[in-house]
């Protein structure tokens, strides 16, 4: 899978998770792809104060992620 398509594949899966972050008063956005394999997100909203966000990470969005792009190995959340 080239850069490019793995890049495609992140923005579908968080096109996937937003909706569900939005109902909350949030948001989320891509701020990189390093080396084909690691993401950087940016939480927005009410989701930048919410006790479960590394929950809502980790659970949700890098599940997420990984079901479209399965070479990513971590999701990382930046501020």
């Amino acid at each position: 899978m080239t850069s490019e398509e793995i890049k495609s594949n992140v923005e579908k899966a968080l096109d996937e998770i937003r909706p569900f972050l939005q109902s909350d008063g949030g948001d989320i956005t891509l701020i990189s792809i390093d080396n084909d394999n690691s993401v950087k997100v940016r939480l927005e909203g009410n989701c930048i104060a919410c006790s479960v966000n590394q929950m809502t990470l980790k659970s949700g969005v890098e599940m997420t992620i990984k079901k479209y792009a399965p070479q990513i190995e971590e999701v990382i959340s930046v501020g």
